[in-house]
């Protein structure tokens, strides 16, 4: 009778966790009704903003989950999701409303976990990058007749093509001692690419973003791939909720590891854009507009220094363990600038030399 009964309890809360949530494939105008649902229902812990439009002028909306939404707290790590990139890849635009609703819902209910996680990361959820090329797919559904139908924007382009192509640049400075780190774009990229890509770019450039995924199908790539079914039908996006569900929570708590910290100079000031580097790892990264950084790492001990035109490098031997990252703050002193000699002060010194000296 107890094993019947811890079955019938397993079941039970299993369905209370998934009642809230929607298992529907969602068109464009349901999808912005979804967003401002969740936002209606947990106003204090979101908001909703668009990054930019497609090429037929649907809005790239973001929901975000903030204890202060709209606000870059320090030592607040940034993380996102973004679906749909192929607009025929379904699933990863369903699974991150999904998500959206399960947030909400157990913030609600005051999950500790989910609490915890609110309040001490701003996460920002983009359901679909192509929303042109998602309603190509939905109006042929799971029954499409061709593997590439609504893939594309509306344009032709396939979007996850369609970034500027710093591999080049990468190549040559991992060659000759470059910065491994926020390479500049080419002048006239904005010129070069898609509308959606150029939106995602500049959304991109706008927030200091220390994780990402990006959820794609039918394929394996952080591009997360999730199923052999690009489209999948209605009544399997239950199943695949309850698949994927504790991977997509997981993922977001991965970004409280390692260290963090905030780089100062002597009279407390932010220092944005120093770049923090670790010894026997080839990629840096900066700190931000408050001066905040975070350097995700798996436990161990390091060498990681800080760096930023016009102050003394600093380095610190840090070990990180698991679970919450460790604070290392770095207070940089501001160079003495090296008075150096100019050839007129040599000259002058020669001849003074030449002629009061003993002969």
């Amino acid at each position: 009778m107890s094993g019947l009964l811890s079955v019938f309890l397993h079941l039970f809360l299993l369905c209370k966790l998934a009642a809230p949530v929607t298992f529907r494939h969602r068109r464009y105008d349901d999808l912005v009704r979804t967003l401002y649902k969740v936002h209606n229902e947990c106003p204090h812990i979101t908001r909703v903003y668009s990054v930019g439009r497609s090429v037929k002028g649907r809005h790239l909306y973001v929901l975000e989950f903030s204890d202060y939404p709209g606000i870059h707290e320090p030592l607040e790590p940034e993380v996102k999701y973004v679906g749909n990139m192929h607009g025929n890849e379904v699933l990863g635009r369903e699974l991150l409303l999904q998500l959206s609703e399960f947030l909400c819902e157990e913030f609600r209910s005051a999950n500790p976990r989910i609490l915890r996680l609110v309040q001490d990361t701003r996460i920002h959820i983009m359901p679909s990058m192509n929303p042109d090329g998602y309603e190509v797919a939905a109006a042929q559904g799971p029954d499409a007749s061709g593997y590439l139908v609504g893939r594309n924007n509306a344009n032709g382009v396939d979007l996850n093509r369609n970034f500027p192509d710093l591999n080049t640049y990468i190549y040559y400075n991992e060659k000759y001692g470059g910065p491994n780190h926020h390479l500049p774009l080419p002048d006239n990229w904005k010129s070069q690419v898609e509308p959606e890509t150029r939106a995602v770019i500049q959304w991109i450039r706008s927030l200091n973003f220390v994780l990402s995924a990006n959820l794609h199908t039918n394929c394996f790539e952080i591009t997360l791939e999730l199923s052999c079914d690009k489209f999948p039908r209605q009544e399997e996006l239950q199943r695949e909720w309850l698949g994927n569900r504790e991977a997509l929570i997981q993922f977001l708590e991965q970004v409280h590891q390692g260290i963090k910290g905030m780089v100062l100079d002597e009279n407390n000031n932010y220092l944005p854009k120093a770049v923090i580097s670790v010894s026997g790892i080839n990629h840096d990264v900066t700190s931000g507009d408050h001066g905040d950084y975070f350097r995700l790492l798996l436990p161990g001990t390091y060498t990681v220094t800080a760096t930023a035109p016009g102050f003394d490098p600093k380095t610190v031997t840090v070990t990180v363990g698991p679970g919450e990252p460790k604070r290392v703050d770095f207070q940089l002193k501001r160079s003495i600038p090296q008075v150096t000699e100019s050839p007129a002060q040599h000259l002058e010194a020669d001849s003074y030399q030449s002629k009061y000296s003993p002969g």
